[in-house]
């Protein structure tokens, strides 16, 4: 039984670990249990794992801290849709406990994997029970109690497993959607994969990729692109409160708006959520207890970060843009029409992926570093999307501001808001606004049988979505259409926009445009052509 794991060996284990997830990827994909073909947790786990895969077989005899510096820092920039931003997250934390160490005994591993699980619960607003958050905590403090039992790593690792396959066999009562459709949580069972794989490594059995298999992982963009002393404010500060007082948020941020920049600040009815760059975190703290008790807070030093990912980097600077405008915006979408709409509206650039192919913080990242401009807005346009967009603004110089639009009539809706001549404050105000006013209907198919939501739905199934919510289920997409054209009228919109996917011809989507119409007399119907995979129809009422 190992005691110990080195540099070396941990390098073995986390290139184990993603082909593994590689391997099981489509299992993985198949768990989800919306009857759309948005199959991608084992995809975004799978390419987000590589990344870091990559960047450690190109390295020879790393020390303990460099391997995990360098699967944490390819996995950050890797990352790809909720389930890859938790996974780079988890070995984050893991990176974090290890630095400074030669090797790594069970108690130091079980610090490690809580510290981890520490660092994913942070960058999740509501953690729900069910989850790759739930596998990963209960596994971490298994590992806990089994290094006060046994230093040996491969003990406590081999807890940490058993318990996960406990909790993972769990998740399937936990959330309500995962015990209607009678699947464990792909997250969670993604987490697994990789935990066994890494077991597997250790004793001498490393996972490979089939040949012909290989995931194919792009070069990442380095951060030696400019000078730590070019880091004008040390602290990345944020934090988050929960509201417990009328004192005005808007006091708040101008104060935080004087003593630093890259300032984010959203409110709600429960929370103040607060992002801002300063040189005295502690005076940001001490006024913002005045509204609040803290839920999280998190201090790094981005000088200190900045210079660790230096060290552990070698590939050339990416080209970042100098700033010709104030404000610039990058949007994502799938489909040339309406990737048009939003260049028209005046978005600098375009990021190819939607629901079936999250784009990965890279791939946002070396858009908005193309974008002229001093602050970037970014529009997913995916709820998927927008974990991996937040952690953009920490990888350029730029100020990156999300605008956390889920559909693409939301982002467009945005975009109508969005007013080059004003100020950051108020750009955010008003296109977060405007994403309530906004409604988004699409036609899709059902990838699978299924049962959801008390509707019986058969493989190939047209499938109506009302916002979030599975709305109708028929075999004839006029049934659909026409129920949402109802549903339309009856709510008493105004506007409607019809953009038709790469598998409608013209003709009929002209048809679906003169439906709308005839049923909605008093509304303006304006038909696009989209372009875009996977949906026949994306429309928006306002």
């Amino acid at each position: 039984m190992r005691q110990t794991i080195n540099g070396a060996d941990f390098r073995r284990l986390i290139i184990s670990a993603a082909a593994s997830i590689e391997i099981n990827k489509q299992a993985l994909n198949d768990l989800n249990v919306f009857p759309v073909p948005d199959g991608d947790t084992g995809t975004n786990m799978s390419m987000t794992i590589n990344a870091a895969a990559s960047d450690l077989r190109k390295t020879e005899d790393p020390t303990l801290e460099k391997a995990a510096a360098t699967a944490a820092s390819a996995m950050l920039r890797g990352a790809r849709g909720n389930s890859g931003v938790i996974l780079s997250l988890l070995m984050r934390g893991i990176s974090k406990k290890l630095k400074g160490a030669m090797d790594c005994d069970g108690v130091l591993w079980a610090e490690a994997l809580q510290e981890g699980v520490d660092a994913a619960y942070k960058a999740v607003m509501k953690p729900a029970e069910g989850t790759i958050l739930t596998v990963a905590r209960l596994a971490a403090a298994k590992a806990k109690r089994a290094a006060e039992e046994n230093n040996y790593f491969e003990y406590v690792h081999e807890a940490a497993i058993e318990e996960a396959k406990a909790a993972l066999a769990n998740t399937v009562n936990q959330n309500p959607v995962l015990k209607k459709a009678g699947v464990v949580d792909a997250g969670g069972k993604g987490w697994l994969v990789a935990l066994e794989a890494m077991m597997s490594a250790l004793r001498g059995e490393d996972i490979v990729v089939p040949e012909g298999g290989a995931v194919e992982v792009k070069e990442q963009a380095s951060f030696s692109n400019f000078d730590t002393e070019d880091i004008t404010f040390t602290y990345c500060t944020e934090f988050i409160i929960s509201r417990e007082n009328d004192n005005d948020p808007e006091k708040l941020r101008e104060f935080l708006s004087s003593l630093g920049d890259s300032l984010v600040l959203v409110d709600d009815d429960e929370i103040i959520k607060v992002h801002v760059h300063t040189n005295d975190p502690g005076k940001a703290l001490h006024e913002a207890i005045e509204y609040g008790s803290f839920v999280t807070v998190k201090i790094e030093n981005m000088r200190l970060q900045h210079t660790e990912k230096v060290m552990t980097e070698a590939e050339k600077s990416p080209k970042i843009a100098e700033p010709e405008k104030t404000f610039g915006v990058v949007s994502v979408c799938a489909g040339d029409g309406i990737a048009d709409v939003f260049t028209n509206l005046g978005v600098d650039r375009i990021v190819s992926g939607g629901q079936t192919m999250n784009p990965s913080t890279q791939d946002i990242l070396e858009e908005v570093n193309k974008v002229p401009a001093e602050t970037v807005f970014v529009l997913p346009n995916n709820k998927n999307i927008i974990m991996a967009a937040q952690q953009v603004d920490a990888l350029t110089p730029k100020k990156v501001v999300v605008i956390e639009s889920k559909t693409i009539p939301q982002g467009v809706t945005a975009m109508l808001s969005f007013n080059p001549e004003g100020t950051e404050e108020e750009n955010v105000e008003t296109m977060t606004e405007a994403l309530g006013t906004v409604d988004t209907m699409q036609i899709t198919y059902a990838a699978r049988n299924s049962d959801f939501d008390g509707y019986d739905i058969h493989e190939g199934d047209y499938l109506a979505l009302y916002g979030s919510q599975l709305f109708g289920t028929s075999q004839d997409i006029k049934v659909l259409l026409k129920s949402l054209a109802q549903k339309v009228r009856d709510d008493g919109k105004e506007y409607i926009t019809i953009y038709y996917g790469e598998n409608v011809k013209e003709k009929h989507a002209q048809k679906t445009a003169d439906l709308f119409a005839e049923i909605c007399p008093d509304a303006d119907v304006n038909l696009l052509r989209g372009g875009q995979p996977v949906y026949y129809y994306l429309i928006s009422a306002e």
